[in-house]
């Protein structure tokens, strides 16, 4: 069977949440292949009074899915009291976390990282980057100057002091001789993190052998992205970006599995335009209009509770998030926060200093210069929470769906129309068919 991968088409929180869900009972495994805690998913699950909303950081949104077993990979960065904090808020709360499973190859975020990162953020003043300040990329640093502390260490404690040491032997000089601060103790560092050890043993492996067997068995796996396409760091809007890389082709490094396996690729786009932190935006909103879509939308993080910069939606980025992951099918999510505009402006190219552009600029300033060319849609008013199917949506909400589809370049095989969980709309079956060697879950 194939492995899926699912990204976000713009500047995360669109909603991967939502088409995971979707897939639902299809799914055997989910995979978190990077980032950290430095994004969530909010998901709803019922509707009405028992309605009850999850707002997931570290952990993969296939943890609220009995029937499918949730993955950290190895591309992703572990803050362990966060991992275990989430882990307990879920059980108190009567969901079951027992599948999860943990790469032993994944790099912690240890004390002095989340140090490093909110003293960093501080010292840039007006060219700060706009990070969480939670550790994750001075953590992906280490892992790069391999000087990193990798999950499958803890399990030694002569190799983990060794490497604490070695961090920070250089780090303390750093910290002590420029920004005049304390120095980390490696006790301290190395106590913490021992200190979850036993509860962690059980849940880790090679993960990435785990989901070979799996899909040999005829098992289906999602590979799902934390951040999105523009905040890649390779593919976004850099350097304003994260610390990883959220596109297809970081399923594949992320989680050991090899892009034959893949089949499919889904983006998330919301119907509108939203970024956290700093960095280039096109459309966004500086008016009343700006402000409507972050109050109808709820356009708070997850993770910060920072508000959201909105604007209207950009086809140029996601023609682009199209052709960077080799998109097969696009999830539109929040259509129904679009409903009672007399019109909806799309943006369909950009105008850098008098030269219209149809994609993406390659230069960082024509990105920062660059002003939305718009095309004006006619609104709906009626509401669209209720609606199952393409037909009952309104006509002009369909005529806004499928101009998103012909600019974008990629199906739209899904729609959601509402926070619930079952607010969405299936155009087009993106479930894998199973074998019929394969058990179906329970």
């Amino acid at each position: 069977m194939p492995a899926i991968v699912l990204v976000g088409a713009q500047w995360g929180d669109e909603g991967k949440g939502k088409a995971t869900d979707l897939l639902g009972s299809s799914l055997d495994y989910v995979v978190k292949f990077n980032g950290g805690n430095n994004a969530g998913h909010t998901i709803v699950v019922g509707e009405g009074e028992l309605a009850q909303k999850y707002a997931l950081h570290l952990l993969p949104s296939g943890i609220l899915t009995p029937t499918c077993t949730p993955v950290i990979g190895n591309g992703v960065v572990i803050d362990l009291a966060v991992l275990f904090e989430e882990i307990d808020g879920l059980e108190a709360r009567g969901v079951d976390t027992s599948k999860l499973v943990v790469s032993a190859s994944a790099h912690v975020i240890t004390p002095y990282n989340r140090v490093l990162d909110k003293i960093n953020e501080r010292f840039l003043g007006s060219r700060r980057i706009g990070t969480t300040g939670r550790g994750i990329g001075p953590t992906y640093a280490d892992k790069m100057s391999r000087t990193g502390i990798r999950i499958q260490d803890l399990f030694d404690e002569n190799i983990l002091r060794q490497k604490v040491e070695a961090a920070l032997s250089f780090k303390n000089q750093v910290l002590a001789k420029i920004y005049n601060r304390r120095a980390v103790e490696v006790d301290e560092v190395v106590g913490e993190l021992l200190s979850y050890v036993e509860r962690l043993r059980p849940m880790v492996c090679d993960t990435s052998l785990l989901l070979k067997e799996a899909l040999d068995r005829g098992e289906t796996v999602l590979l799902e992205a934390g951040q999105a396409t523009l905040l890649d760091v390779d593919f976004g809007t850099y350097p304003f970006v994260t610390s990883s890389n959220a596109t297809a082709g970081g399923a594949c490094t992320g989680s050991g599995i090899p892009p034959t396996r893949i089949d499919s690729v889904i983006a998330v786009l919301k119907a509108y335009s939203t970024r956290v932190g700093e960095g280039p935006f096109p459309t966004e909103l500086l008016d009343e209009m700006g402000e409507f879509l972050r109050k109808t939308g709820a356009e708070y993080g997850t993770t910060t509770g920072r508000p959201r910069r909105c604007g209207w939606v950009d086809t140029v980025v996601g023609r682009y998030a199209t052709r960077i992951n080799g998109v097969t099918d696009v999830v539109v999510t929040k259509l129904d926060i679009l409903t009672g505009l007399d019109t909806v402006p799309v943006c369909v190219a950009y105008d850098v200093d008098g030269v219209r552009h149809d994609e993406m600029p390659i230069g960082q300033s024509d990105v920062h210069h660059a002003r939305p060319i718009y095309e004006e849609l006619p609104g709906w008013w009626e509401d669209i929470s209720g609606c199952r199917t393409f037909t009952q949506l309104p006509a002009n909400a369909q005529r806004y769906v499928l101009r998103l589809e012909e600019l974008i370049g990629a199906r739209v095989s899904a729609i959601g129309v509402g926070p619930q969980r079952d607010a969405i709309i299936e155009r087009h079956d993106m479930r894998p068919a199973r074998s019929s060697t394969t058990p179906a879950p329970a």
